[in-house]
């Protein structure tokens, strides 16, 4: 749309502007409806996690573990970003055994579970020990610990593993290997960084399995 002087008078005047594409002559509003549709497609595809055995997964995976860790945060915020965390691990009392999780499951305490108040239900992870260096792969199933400094809560299994029975409490970094996404897809975190192939395959496999729907006799064990 433009204006043009007649007679000493602003009137207004269409004119179109058209584009040749192939064969076809698109007008000038037509060309910046697609232009919009094409940038609204860039942007949904950018924001979509890559396919867990893509290059381009493990090199977003690389990117994530250079950043540095994100301190304990409250509950009530999920974090999916697949960022480290850094603070302090507890493990379950033994009155805990036997009881339901978040996820519905029951606490076992020879498993490879923990809780954080935090990654999504059905993350793999890694745990490391920052005293001794051991190092352990959990699985999110639980929520907790509601202490402040805290990030994670570790299966009795888990803590004989990077060995911090003996203290109690031990300052660790919090890797996430895998974390499913609202969207149903899953996405690598930092964890799958320095993780090999078939490590990453099977968090992908356990986190598939963790949030797949379960039946009511499935979710009582």
């Amino acid at each position: 749309m433009a204006s043009e002087l007649v007679n000493g008078t602003a009137r207004r005047s269409t004119r179109l502007f058209y584009v040749q594409i192939g064969k076809t002559t698109v007008t000038g509003w037509k060309v910046a409806i697609l232009m919009l549709g094409m940038a609204v497609t860039v942007a949904a595809k950018a924001s979509e996690p890559f396919e867990t055995d893509s290059p381009e997964a493990k090199q977003e995976a690389v990117r994530l573990d250079k950043l540095p860790s994100l301190p304990p945060e409250p509950a009530g915020h999920i974090d999916d970003s697949g960022r480290k965390q850094s603070g302090r691990a507890s493990y379950y009392a033994k009155s805990f055994a036997n009881r339901k999780m978040a996820d519905g499951r029951r606490m076992n305490p020879n498993a490879d579970i923990a809780a954080s108040k935090t990654l999504p239900l059905g993350s793999i992870a890694t745990v490391t020990n920052l005293d001794n260096g051991k190092c352990a792969t959990v699985k999110i199933e639980d929520r907790g610990p509601y202490v402040n400094g805290r990030v994670v809560d570790l299966a009795p299994n888990v803590a004989d593993k990077i060995d911090i029975k003996k203290k109690g409490v031990v300052p660790v970094v919090v890797k996430p290997i895998t974390l499913p996404q609202p969207n149903g897809e899953i996405k690598l975190g930092a964890g799958a960084a320095e993780a090999t192939p078939s490590e990453i395959e099977k968090a992908v496999a356990d986190t598939k399995a963790l949030t797949a729907p379960k039946s009511a006799e499935t979710a009582d064990k």
